[in-house]
């Protein structure tokens, strides 16, 4: 596996092997051993999720505070996104800041996000098919979100000409002066 660092400390790309011909492909979509040695630290994941979405629909900016707080490993299976991760760290000197990969069916990678992130996608094909690992339970009490566009944070999700598809909680998500965020 390929582990790529990005500009935010601990959150990485990671592009597995895909073995090709003309009878199809095969990956090792997750190793235990090989992801905690990639991320520095043992992970334990609890559940996998699964979405679909069509073009333009903008799934976040979504996290969980302490003491359920979620990393999430992602990926997209058929389609392609536009994945993001914004810092909600108040005490990371990249606080505010943000990341964003593309990931599709073809590219095979994967996002690792850990706890003490804000994330979210947009979806940049006629569909997607998106599966992600969490670390921990969903728990609506210690659930936060940011506005897909603060202008404080600047994420430039390419829309082109889309209007993004947005619930609306997330197009009632606080900006990042407002947002609950991690100590």
């Amino acid at each position: 596996m390929n582990v790529i660092k990005t500009a935010l400390e601990g959150v990485l790309i990671l592009e597995p092997k895909v073995f090709g011909d003309e009878r199809g492909f095969f990956m090792e979509s997750f190793n235990q051993r090989a992801f905690d040695e990639a991320v520095g630290h043992h992970v334990d994941f609890v559940q996998d999720n699964h979405s679909r979405s069509s073009r333009g629909v903008l799934r976040g900016l979504h996290f969980q505070l302490p003491p359920h707080a979620q990393g999430k490993l992602v990926r997209v299976t058929q389609g392609s996104v536009f994945d993001v991760a914004v810092d909600m760290r108040k005490s990371s000197p990249t606080f505010g800041r943000w990341v964003g990969v593309e990931l599709t069916g073809t590219n095979h990678r994967q996002f690792w996000i850990p706890p003490g992130f804000a994330h979210g996608f947009v979806v940049t094909s006629d569909s997607a098919d998106f599966l992600y690992k969490t670390t921990d339970y969903y728990a609506p009490q210690a659930e936060g979100a940011l506005r897909w566009d603060d202008p404080t944070v600047g994420v430039q999700w390419p829309l082109q000409d889309l209007t993004p598809l947005l619930s609306p909680k997330d197009a009632q998500a606080p900006l990042l002066a407002d947002a609950r965020h991690f100590d």
